[in-house]
C-alpha cells in the first residue's frame, strides 16, 4: 500500500501497530531525536513533520507511533537531568528496549550527557543579573522507574553536576553577586561588603559556600547546588553539609540553581532538609 498524504507530510499506514520496535528502529529514532535536540539548543530551525515523515519511510511506523516514542525518549532524558524536545512532554509508559537505545547512544556520544546544554556564561558576564526564585518542587518522593534504574546508575546526573567544578564555581559566583546586589538594593551596603565567598576564599569544608545576611543582619549560610538540568534534577549533598544544616538550622540555606546554561532560575530550601527532599546514602565508608 502506498503512503497516503495527510496535511503536508507523508504518513505511512500503521501495519506495524502493536508490535515492538526493533533495535534498528529504536537506534534510528533516538539518533534523530538527539539531532533535533541539538538543532533546538543551537537555535536552528527544522520542521518536525518532515523529520517524522522521514522516519516513517525508514521504519514503516505510523506518525502517531513515532510521536509517542518521542515522548518516551523525553521521559528517559528527564530522569537523566537532561533537556528534552519542546512539545514532547515526558511519558513514562515505554518499551525497555528504548532505554537500552538511549543508553547505547549516550555511550557512543558521552558528551551529550556530560554537557547537555550550551556552555554556561563566562564568569563576570552576569554579575548584577537577578536570579529568579520560585517555589521548590512539590514533594513527591517518587522512585526512579525500575526500567530506568540501570541507566540512571550509569549516567548519574547528580554525580555529573557534582564533579563539574566549573559549573559549581559559576553557580556559586552567581549567588555571591546576587546576595551582594540584593543587600545593596535594600540599602544595606554595609552588609553587602561583608558577604564572603567562603568556599573560594577558604576552600571546601565549612559546610556551606557563601556567608551572607538578610536585610536585618541575620546570617545566611548558603550552600549552592547548580545544574544545567531541570528543576527536579537530583543533586549530591555531603555528610558535612547535611550535618551543618542540622547544627545551624537558623542560618543554613540551600540554594538550588537549575537550567543554568540557558535561563538560570532557583529555589531555596531551609532545614530540616528531609522535609523537602528524599535523602539517600550515596556512598559507603568501608573500614577494618
Amino acid at each position: 500500500m502506498a503512503p497516503r498524504l495527510i496535511g503536508p507530510a507523508l504518513t505511512m499506514p500503521d501495519a506495524l501497530a502493536g508490535t515492538d520496535w526493533t533495535e534498528r528502529e529504536i537506534d534510528l529514532i533516538v539518533a534523530d531525536y538527539f539531532d533535533m535536540l541539538a538543532l533546538t539548543l543551537a537555535g536552528r530551525p527544522f520542521v518536525k513533520s518532515q523529520r517524522n515523515a522521514a522516519l516513517q519511510a525508514l521504519t514503516g511506523r505510523s506518525r502517531g507511533s513515532i510521536e509517542f516514542k518521542h515522548h518516551n525518549i523525553s521521559a528517559v532524558l528527564y530522569q537523566l537531568g537532561m533537556n528534552w524536545l519542546p512539545g514532547y512532554v515526558p511519558r513514562h509508559n515505554f518499551q525497555h528496549a528504548l532505554v537500552d537505545g538511549v543508553e547505547r547512544h549516550l555511550a557512543r556520544h558521552p558528551v551529550l550527557f556530560e554537557n547537555p546544554s550550551p556552555a554556561a556564561p563566562a564568569p563576570g558576564m552576569h554579575e548584577l543579573a537577578a536570579i529568579f526564585f520560585e517555589e521548590p518542587p512539590v514533594r513527591a518522593f517518587e522512585d526512579v522507574p525500575r526500567a530506568l534504574e540501570r541507566i540512571v546508575r550509569k549516567f548519574d546526573p547528580a554525580l555529573r553536576d557534582a564533579r563539574n567544578r566549573q559549573l559549581g564555581n559559576r553557580g556559586e559566583e552567581r549567588v555571591f553577586f546576587a546576595e551582594q546586589s540584593g543587600l545593596r538594593a535594600q540599602g544595606r551596603n554595609d552588609l553587602a561588603r561583608k558577604v564572603r565567598w567562603v568556599s573560594a576564599e577558604d576552600g571546601d569544608g565549612a559546610g556551606y559556600d557563601i556567608r551572607s545576611f538578610d536585610p536585618t543582619g541575620r546570617e545566611r549560610l548558603i550552600e549552592v547546588k547548580t545544574t544545567t538540568g531541570h528543576k527536579q534534577t537530583p543533586f549530591l549533598l555531603s555528610e558535612n553539609e547535611r550535618a551543618f544544616s542540622q547544627e545551624r538550622p537558623d542560618a543554613f540555606r540551600l540554594v538550588r540553581l537549575f537550567d543554568f546554561a540557558r535561563e538560570p532560575r532557583a529555589f531555596e530550601l531551609t532545614p530540616p532538609l528531609d522535609q523537602a527532599v528524599l535523602l539517600k546514602a550515596a556512598t559507603w565508608r568501608a573500614h577494618f
